[in-house]
């Protein structure tokens, strides 16, 4: 499949996550910085979205510890939060 076409489905999963929470999260985060990315960094992705939301959120946060696959660029950028809309 060719990068256009995975990002494509990505962006889709990102921003279909089940709830309003996970999608401004996960699919502002992907809106936010897909662009940059390596094709290591998609596949890092892609492997993040087979994760609890629950977790990701945690991890985003600092509620719960990163695990050792996921700890690097892309989750200090996810850590950062400034890709979420706040209204106010």
């Amino acid at each position: 499949m060719d990068r256009e076409h995975r990002l494509k489905r990505l962006r889709f999963r990102a921003w279909h996550r089940g709830t309003k929470e996970a999608d401004l999260l996960i699919g502002g985060f992907f809106d936010r910085h897909h662009a940059e990315w390596s094709d290591g960094d998609i596949a890092l992705f892609e492997q993040l979205l087979e994760e609890q939301d629950v977790d990701i959120m945690g991890w985003a946060t600092g509620s719960q510890p990163v695990p050792p696959e996921y700890q690097g660029t892309m989750m200090k950028a996810l850590e950062a939060l400034n890709y979420v809309p706040i209204a106010r």
